[in-house]
């Protein structure tokens, strides 16, 4: 068996060390913890706006738009019936596609919003790719109604940090959704209504999600209409739901507003 012996100066040194260490620390710490700060920051993870927090019954429905328009007049009937403005959300090829469905839409008043220029997975984009995805629909939408979107639904529900902050940089706000209709699965109409009058997430500031070609939207819309009406909610698009400035998106996606410096401070993302 070894024995190691340290004798009592190497003790000494070592201890001297580790005391100067513990004092340079001390000293910087105003240092340390902006470094600290900034990295922490620099990792947190960003999240989009699923519903927002309101004194109101006011929520949203939105359309995604990638594939075909053949009930997308039938839809904005339905919508102009009950005088109801909402959210469309439209892919590039979609926009260059059917020119006319996408005038119709900026006619009757409602949002429109950007989903990608091809619908890809933008998560495996970088951030100029990113960038150009959102900006090639955007440019095609404007060229067209003239309107300058700033609204942003990723495709699939996709998104991370690169996504959003793309779209940040863009000038857009990302949005997404608590309350989905699962229309995209074609359960039929009855399933469809139960499942957006009767989910357990619809509620104040809630946003609705329902694709403009699925199967059954357009055959389920009026019934859904009336009886989200009929539970006392408020139907505006989503650039007059959610909030523009001095707000922050709590860890479940709840867009909710600035009350006190304490509590912007201690939240996940803060919009100022």
């Amino acid at each position: 068996m070894k024995i190691y012996v340290i004798h009592m100066k190497g003790i000494i040194k070592i201890v001297c060390a580790f005391l100067l260490i513990i004092i340079s620390m001390g000293l910087s710490k105003p240092y340390v913890t902006e470094v600290f700060n900034n990295v922490s920051s620099k990792q947190q993870r960003k999240i989009p706006i699923y519903c927002v927090e309101r004194g109101d019954n006011k929520i949203s429905i939105s359309f995604d738009a990638a594939w075909g328009a053949d009930d997308t007049d039938d839809i904005l009937k339905i919508l102009d019936k009950h005088g109801v403005k909402a959210t469309f959300f439209l892919v590039g090829d979609w926009v260059r596609k059917y020119p006319e469905e996408v005038k119709k839409i900026a006619a009757a008043g409602h949002d429109i919003g950007n989903h990608s220029n091809k619908h890809p997975h933008m998560g495996q984009l970088s951030k100029e790719g990113n960038k150009k995805e959102l900006m090639a629909a955007h440019e095609a939408v404007k060229k067209l109604t003239g309107i300058d979107m700033n609204l942003f639904r990723p495709p699939f529900g996709e998104y991370n940090n690169t996504v959003i902050e793309a779209a940040e940089e863009c000038g857009y706000y990302t949005i997404q959704w608590d309350v989905d209709s699962l229309d995209w699965k074609e359960f039929g109409t009855d399933p469809l209504i139960k499942q957006v009058l009767g989910n357990k997430q619809l509620g104040s500031g809630s946003i609705i999600l329902f694709h403009n070609n699925a199967k059954y939207t357009k055959d389920a819309l009026d019934t859904i209409i009336t009886g989200l009406k009929q539970q006392g909610y408020e139907l505006v698009p989503i650039s007059q739901l959610i909030l523009k400035k001095n707000y922050y998106i709590d860890h479940e996606g709840r867009q909710r507003p600035i009350k006190d410096n304490k509590q912007a401070s201690l939240k996940v993302k803060i919009k100022k």
